[in-house]
């Protein structure tokens, strides 16, 4: 007999065969009440739509002629989105700009310095006759006139640089008394190639950036340019999510050393570019992981060069490590050297004997004729290239997707859903824990020898270096690789040309920054405010929700007010609102007199 089901309790039916609605919350429940959105979280929701800095920094700006001091918030200008994602989107798009100018130029960004003055002339001119007199006074053993020289000379550099002149004419002398740096025999090593390396012609760089122009048949010309992704070699077969079909015979110890050297290997790459091609190759882009956490790196080049040619040096690129040996791990980090105060060295923790210092190491590879180097790092077989047409929507594509990854950590680019990629993050990692990143890596002294420059603070598999983080995977350096001559513009000038276009359409004469110096005076403007940094703790400094609702606000005026800006230009009108630079900062941000 079956008991009776009460009023209320039947059982209910599995969650994959429930296709009644959920019943909603009784108002007034805690159920309820945590189902209501947070303020917070819409606050910093909006904050983000109108790209108001999240953890802005806090200024205190006093005027020197009227004593009034007032509190100004400043971007705290972060890269990566967990850290603040306005300002991470903010630098993304400076980088895209950056990126777009100059990958389809036409002409040299940079067209050379000007020729020197004929006061700048005369002036190296007493500089070559200062170093005649000095010369001559240290040859007659006249220390009391050499001085004198040498802070005439320094006075003259000073006032050559003043003059406009860039760089330093000589290096400095250094007097009798002076120590010198000590600078031992610089090692060299055979700059022949391998013999498994393909050749390749080297031709003399010519001094142009720009790529060629095609005609067409109809007579019109064209100047496409380039999208390349290089990549390296395989480490074991693996998966479609990137983790190795069998974790054991999967290479990590080199896939941790082409990490750690590939930035060098990219290096080398342009290098052998440039010679093969024989003119100034420029480029822009970004390093990231693939799924197999592996670094690849996507590039724009401006002018076109042939995909065999593209492929040809990426087989005959290459980059050796003439490091020693590691190929025993003499020592684990639980139980690692120790460090000897008398004797200032690293010293065996049983037998007390001295680890061989870095310079001795390097001495018995010089003194072996078939020592190969620890390591060699070569690009694999995949080699993408294509070309893209300026002004095209492909265009942008490609730009968008070589930023795609810039404002997040790499260990952060292809999310680890699944144990089986945690497993293989955590091998990888664990790797380039004990990997040497350089020659004053602590981890050297797992492999018996001390790093250069070795101290007692050194801790083996616990080394500070970026290569060594998990967040990084190995890609310690710049993951935004640029060319120097790509729009011959720094970020600072990008910006700069950021503020023109916004003050240009709106019609305002005065900065942004809220300077009100002169442009037309003669000389550099006076300092009229001082600046230092204001601690949240500060009496005049607001709590931060209410700087970010200001700055919120702000940022809603200054959009409707650009919006109706680019409204009036398209409609042919001349905007005039010059009123609006006198509320303008730098972050966007909230002031606050104090």
């Amino acid at each position: 007999m079956n008991a009776p089901t009460l009023p209320g309790l039947a059982p209910a039916e599995p969650a994959a065969h429930d296709t009644k609605p959920t019943k909603p919350p009784r108002p007034g429940s805690r159920a309820a009440r945590m189902m209501l959105p947070r303020s917070a979280d819409v606050l910093k929701d909006l904050a983000t739509d109108y790209g108001v800095c999240l953890r802005p920094i806090s200024m205190r700006r006093t005027d020197l002629d009227t004593g009034q001091t007032e509190v100004i918030d400043l971007p705290c200008g972060a890269t990566r989105e967990d850290k603040c994602l306005p300002c991470a989107r903010r630098n993304r798009r400076l980088r895209q700009a950056q990126i777009r100018e100059g990958w389809h130029r036409a002409d040299e960004p940079l067209p050379g310095p000007e020729p020197a003055a004929d006061d700048q002339r005369s002036m190296i001119v007493m500089r070559a006759h200062l170093e005649f007199e000095r010369d001559k006074a240290a040859r007659d053993a006249s220390w009391g006139e050499v001085a004198d020289l040498d802070e005439a000379i320094r006075e003259l550099e000073e006032a050559i640089t003043t003059e406009g002149l860039r760089g330093r004419v000589a290096p400095p002398h250094h007097g009798p008394d002076d120590e010198e740096p000590e600078t031992g025999p610089r090692r060299k090593r055979s700059t022949r190639r391998r013999q498994d390396a393909v050749e390749l012609p080297r031709r003399k760089v010519e001094p142009r950036t720009v790529g060629k122009v095609y005609t067409a048949p109809d007579g019109s010309t064209y100047q496409p340019s380039m999208w390349l992704t290089l990549t390296l070699g395989s480490y074991g077969p693996v998966r479609e999510d990137g983790t190795p079909l069998n974790p054991g015979r999967y290479d990590y110890r080199r896939a941790a050393w082409d990490a750690v050297h590939f930035p060098r290997l990219l290096d080398r790459f342009w290098q052998n570019l440039r010679r093969c091609e024989g003119w100034n190759v420029q480029y822009a882009g970004c390093v990231e992981p693939q799924r197999r956490l592996a670094p690849h790196a996507h590039f724009a080049i401006r002018g076109t060069i042939s995909r065999d040619v593209l492929r040809t040096v990426a087989a005959a690129t290459y980059h050796q490590v003439w490091w020693p040996s590691v190929d025993v791990q003499r020592y684990s980090v639980d139980r690692p050297p120790v460090w000897n105060e008398q004797a200032k060295s690293w010293v065996d923790p049983d037998t007390r004997v001295p680890l061989a210092t870095w310079d001795e190491a390097l001495d018995a590879i010089d003194e072996e004729p078939d020592t190969e180097p620890v390591h060699v790092v070569r690009f694999g077989n995949q080699v993408d290239a294509r070309g893209v047409m300026p002004g095209t929507e492909d265009a942008e594509r490609t730009l968008r997707y070589i930023t795609k990854y810039i404002t997040k950590h790499a260990a952060d680019c292809h999310p680890s859903g699944t144990g089986r990629q945690r497993a293989h993050l955590e091998r990888l990692w664990q790797q380039l824990q004990i990997t040497p990143c350089t020659d004053r890596c602590a981890n050297w002294l797992l492999y018996g020898v001390q790093p250069k420059q070795a101290t007692g603070k050194l801790r083996p598999g616990r080394c500070k270096g970026k290569v060594h983080q998990r967040s990084t995977l190995g890609i310690g350096g710049r993951r935004i690789l640029i060319s120097r001559d790509w729009s011959g513009k720094t970020l600072s000038d990008h910006k700069a040309d950021a503020r023109e276009w916004v003050r240009a359409l709106l019609g305002v004469t005065t900065d942004l920054a809220g300077t009100d110096a002169d442009p037309d005076a003669a000389g550099p403007a006076p300092l009229r405010h001082a600046w230092e940094m204001a601690h949240p703790t500060d009496r005049d400094v607001p709590p931060l929700a209410h700087r970010l609702l200001r700055s919120i606000s702000e940022r809603a005026r200054w959009r409707s007010q650009l919006l109706a800006a680019k409204d009036r230009a398209a409609a042919g009108d001349s905007p005039n609102l010059s009123a609006i630079g006198t509320q303008t900062t730098t972050n966007g941000g909230a002031r606050h007199s104090g």
